[in-house]
Formats: structure tokens, sequence, C-alpha cells
């Protein structure tokens, strides 16, 4: 392209891009509204190359023939600028497929509101045990863009196998020509509707990416998903219970497919066990069946499924299991960053005492905190959106006992847990699964969860 990139953001995958196509002879200008000390060095990294870094200014640079944005907004001034002008706006994830190089690894792609870093990371533990030389990018690992582009020999000698891709529905509205080997969604529950304007932007922006997909897998139990996968008659679906044929699902305490088999009607075939899913809980469950499905379609054997599972290793804040003080499990979730994430952590306990609380930003809890209710000992709010957590709980579950912690600062969590330790019985789950963002309080979830894990450790010391 001999016109001019202008590259929106200095975040990881902003400067990626950049410096692909920097080397490719581009010329590259990047648009940053933040100059601190990462994104100068950033751009001193940038200029070494021949590309022009912008501070602060929003405008959209002269003679730019094509905008290249890692997520931001259509209504960002800069964005609504370029689709003003006419100038092509892409993702960097719609970017980088169109740079793949001939032979390119195919991709293995899902999405979701919740479990993807799960899913997608399960896949690649799969796919590395059916012997494939897999890597996880996209919304986790490294930028899809620079995957795509290197070469054999800083691939470790050899080419990728296979792509295990994480898309956000953010990285889905700027794709529009992807068309992944197989593609799944997870689920869909209201989140980022600021961004997208309405839930049925969202869904529309997640369902994006099985247009173009050669297997179209997902989640049968949940609406939305099923919705999205309709206009596809060969979609296999997963399910928590006994599969139909066309699908991959539960039969007692194994993980069964009746997709991937030579007869889906007479045959069946064990992928994994229970067991093998950790943490195990239902949720984890469904996200296991979609990795399995995802790499059955690529055709791995379904020996490696269970092998796969075993070898993976939970990331931090996902369902967690911090200690066992007093016959009382504490288990950090604060990744749980929507209802819809908490309503999965909060189905896999008989008996919870809760941490909730943080930003909501606008989502409405009442249905969580509905269902909830019959699993909840007692709960512990904190953070800027506590009381409407109150006022579910005051609404569905009156007779819970509800402890209210006002305190902004960095001990606030430290009373949080000698509180929630105070409510629970022997044979109770502590549960942190706060519903909400962290950013009232903490510098991310990783944050959050840890102060959790320390709050705990000081009350076991304290024992």
């Amino acid at each position: 392209m001999t016109g001019l990139t202008c590259v929106a953001g200095l975040g990881v995958s902003g400067t990626a891009v950049a410096e692909v196509l920097a080397a490719r002879g581009e010329r590259v200008v990047v648009v940053e509204a933040v100059e601190g000390e990462r994104q100068r060095a950033a751009a001193a990294g940038l200029a070494a190359l021949g590309v022009e870094t912008r501070f602060g200014a929003m405008d959209l640079p002269e003679g730019v023939t094509r905008l290249v944005t890692t997520g931001w907004a259509p209504h960002h001034p800069l964005i609504a600028a370029a689709l003003r002008a006419g100038v092509e706006v892409v993702g960097e994830v719609e970017l980088a497929w169109r740079l793949r190089p001939a032979g390119a690894a195919p991709w293995l792609a899902l999405t979701g509101t919740n479990g993807k870093t799960t899913a997608v990371r399960m896949l690649t533990s799969i796919l590395l045990a059916a012997g494939r030389n897999a890597l996880a990018v996209g919304n986790v690992g490294e930028p899809v863009i620079r995957a795509v582009t290197r070469t054999g020999d800083e691939a470790g000698g050899e080419r990728y196998d296979a792509l295990a891709v994480e898309l956000s529905s953010f990285q889905l509205h700027w794709s529009g020509s992807l068309a992944p080997l197989a593609a799944a969604v997870l689920n869909v529950a209201p989140d980022h509707l600021d961004w997208h304007g309405s839930m049925e932007e969202y869904a529309a922006a997640k369902g994006r990416i099985f247009e173009r997909a050669g297997t179209v897998v997902y989640n049968a139990d949940d609406p939305e998903a099923a919705r999205l996968a309709e206009p596809y008659p060969e979609a296999v679906g997963f399910t928590l219970r006994v599969p139909r044929p066309g699908q991959v699902g539960v039969v007692e305490d194994l993980l069964v497919d009746r997709a991937f088999v030579a007869d889906p009607v007479e045959a069946a075939e064990e992928l994994a066990t229970l067991a093998d899913v950790r943490p195990l809980a239902p949720h984890n469950v469904a996200n296991a069946l979609a990795a399995a499905a995802l790499a059955r379609a690529a055709g791995v054997p379904a020996s490696a499924v269970g092998q796969g599972l075993r070898d993976f290793t939970p990331d931090p804040h996902r369902l967690q299991h911090v200690a066992r003080l007093g016959e009382v499990d504490y288990v950090d979730d604060s990744k749980a960053t929507n209802p819809h994430a908490a309503a999965a952590a909060l189905s896999a306990y008989p008996s919870i005492v809760w941490i909730a609380g943080g930003q909501l930003k606008g989502a409405d809890v009442d249905e969580l905190v509905r269902r909830a209710a019959p699993r909840l000992r007692g709960a512990v709010l904190l953070g800027a959106d506590r009381g409407v957590i109150a006022e579910a709980l005051a609404r569905h579950a009156p007779d819970v006992p509800v402890v209210d912690i006002s305190a902004q600062d960095t001990g606030a969590m430290d009373e949080v847990v000698t509180e929630a330790a105070r409510l629970a019985r022997p044979g109770d789950t502590v549960l942190l699964s706060p519903a909400g963002a962290s950013l009232d309080m903490f510098a991310g979830y990783p944050a959050r969860g840890e102060a959790f894990a320390r709050a705990v450790r000081g009350l076991k010391a304290a024992t």
C-alpha cells in the first residue's frame, strides 16, 4: 500500500501493528492520547523504524488511507473522523488475517462474554498434547499480527500448526474477512453496551465470528449463542446435558463426542472425564467442551483431549482455591467482572458467603441475586456499586445477612475477609466473585484477587 496508515493507540497491539507495517516498508503514523513513560518509550522504539507518533491530538492525519484500531469504539472522535472521510477502518486482527503468508497456520477462534481465556488456553493445551505446534494469541498472549508475520526460523525452526485465537467483541466489530477453520461462541450476556450501543449490536459483533468459519461451534445451553448459530444448519453444539447427534456433551462423568465421529446417530467417543477439568465447575466444563469441539474440528484425536485438559494449568483469579480454614474454603474468582461470570461461580458451590461489589457498569444484578439466593449464607459488599447489590439482596434474599464495607483504602479487603469469616460456617465457601470491575478500588482484577489472598493468609496466621 502506497498510502499512509494511521494506527490508533500505542498499546501492545498498536505497537505491534506499527512495527510490522514499518518492517514491510509502509508509511505509518501512530496517534496516542496519553503521553506517559511507557508510551514515550514505545514511541522512541518506533521512531527508530521511521514511524511518527503524535501525542494528544485526535485529529485524523492528512493523507491517511487506512486506519488500524486496536479496540477503539466507532464513536471515538478519531474513528468517527475516519469513517466520515471514507477512510477504511480495520482492526489489528483483521489486518493480521490479511497479512497471513502462504501456508499459514489455520485459526481456531472463539469468543464469548466469559470464559474466553480459559477456553483458549485449554484448546492450546489440547493441541499441544496432540503434537501440534500451537500458540494462544489475540485477546490473550501475544498480538495476532506478530504470530502470523513471524518467520519459520523465529518460531523455533518450524511454522505453527494452529493458532488458538481469543477474540473480543471489539476485535470482531472491526473484522470483516476472518475465515477460521473453526469458531466457537461460549456464551453471550449483556456487557460493553456503552461501546456497542445496544445488546443487539454486541451480540451481532460476537456472531461475526461464524460468518466464514469452516465449522461453527456454539453453546447449546445458552439461548443467545444458540440463536447466533441458527443460520448454520451443520453447527456443532456443546452441552452439559447428554449430547444429541451432532453435539459434544456430558454422560455421567464423561465428556463425550457425538459430532466428530463416523456415525453420530449410533456412535459416541469418550473425550475426557469430569475429573480432568480443573477447576471443576459447570461453566468450566462448558469451556472444556468448547475447546474439545474446536480441537476435534481440526482433526485432533479423542485421546489428546483428556491429556490436554490434564496438562492445563488454570490462570489465577478464576475460581482459584486460596485456603481452607476451619472447614471453610476461600476461593478467589476476582476475574468475575460482570454478573454473568459471577453467576457461573455462584452455581459451583452449595453454601456461600459471597464477597461482591465494584463497578457494575450499569449491569442488572437482580436475576443474578434471585438465582443465587438459595445458596447464600451471607454477603459482604464493597466498592462503588455495592448499594445496587444490597438492594437486590433485600428484594430477593431478605433473610441473608449482609455486611456493607464502606472503606475504599488498601486495607478494606482485610475487613471484608474478616467479616466473611465471621459469617461462614463449616462446609461454606467464602467466594470472591464480585460481578463488577475493580478499578474503583484496585489497579485491576488481579490486584483485587491478590488483596483477597493476602487477607486470607493474614486470617490464617491469626488463627
